[in-house]
């Protein structure tokens, strides 16, 4: 779980992400670029303006104009990225030789003109890229990012980016507030599983309903006597009160119980909720009786099979809001070297 590739895609669409501009989107329009699905390639399918590409392509230039072609994403998690995926997937004869990749953090809402305007600094410099590959870029930075903008040296045509990287939410919108502990946009975080053969763990921490069976965290079909399970750092150390688990989509692959443990500070464990049994197909809600603070759990799933979704709700203690803010200040600062 320590590859960067694990962490949540900040940018995903299903995840709040969004492409807000782009100077140009000739031939292909720039809300692909953050589509949940892989891209698709369907061969001799023309519109007025040639080959149709599920990505993002702008026109060829001929103007000499200074500076790349550019699209601006708003991310769904506002957070710190640790690499960058630039996926030039079916585009072959249109990729661009070089992207590069900028980042800025600005608080509420703001419109294109702002974010043009903005603070911006560079996650990856000036590289080259190949067509028809899922280029990586490893990021190494210490801010938290709610904007970045890929530029193509100097046009041409990307399938898809995602950003991976860690959480950092505002505590304001946290504080003495009732809630979900464990979700991705939140903080929450899978950081080791006993298995994730069939889709990955994280996906249980999604914002929304689950679509489709891969949508949740499935396991294999255990041989043995163990039972699978999955540890979840939480956004700041909290007191749990409400666990949801939901299994839509799990008919006849939905586990047969689930207990949950909790570990304090100083890694103590304890029990949250003793086995109980869950239904196929159904959202369950179980309350917790514990006044104990905790800053991750673990779900305990006998023997495996598949969960949906999994919610966790509660308050955070002080000494998790102050982890929060001291963070959140940590990640929002001009580093000296730019004041």
């Amino acid at each position: 779980m320590s590859d960067w590739s694990q962490l949540p895609d900040l940018a995903a669409r299903h995840s709040g992400g969004s492409v807000v501009a782009a100077n140009d989107e000739f031939f292909a329009e720039r809300e692909n670029l953050v589509t949940d699905e892989p891209p698709e390639y369907r061969p001799h399918t023309f519109n007025a303006k040639g080959q149709v590409y599920d990505g993002w392509e702008t026109r060829r230039r001929r103007d000499g104009s200074p500076g790349p072609d550019w699209a601006l994403i708003r991310l769904g998690i506002a957070g710190v990225p640790a690499g960058i995926v630039v996926d030039t997937a079916h585009f072959v004869g249109n990729y661009p030789p070089h992207v590069s990749i900028e980042g800025c953090g600005v608080p509420g809402h703001p419109s294109v003109a702002q974010l043009l305007e903005a603070d911006w600094h560079t996650l990856v410099p000036v590289s080259p890229v190949d067509g028809d590959t899922r280029n990586s870029f490893e990021v190494t930075t210490d801010r938290r990012i709610t904007h970045v903008r890929v530029n193509m040296h100097p046009d041409g045509g990307i399938a898809r980016v995602r950003v991976h990287g860690s959480a950092v939410p505002d505590p304001q919108w946290i504080d003495d507030i009732p809630f979900d502990l464990a979700a991705l946009h939140h903080g929450g975080r899978v950081v080791a599983c006993s298995d994730g053969f069939f889709s990955p763990p994280n996906n249980m921490l999604q914002q929304g309903i689950s679509r489709f069976m891969a949508d949740g965290w499935e396991m294999r079909r255990r041989r043995d006597d163990g039972n699978d399970w999955a540890t979840v750092v939480l956004a700041a150390e909290a007191i749990p009160a409400v666990l949801e688990v939901d299994t839509t989509h799990y008919k006849g692959n939905a586990p047969a119980r689930i207990s949950l443990d909790g570990h304090t500070a100083d890694g103590e464990l304890i029990g949250l909720l003793p086995p109980v049994a869950l239904q196929p197909d159904a959202p369950h809600r179980f309350r917790l009786d514990t006044d104990t603070p905790v800053d991750r759990v673990r779900l305990n799933v006998f023997p495996d099979g598949g969960i949906a979704r999994l919610r966790l709700f509660g308050r955070i203690t002080p000494a998790g809001r102050a982890s929060l803010e001291t963070r959140f200040a940590a990640t929002t600062s001009v580093p000296a070297t730019e004041e």
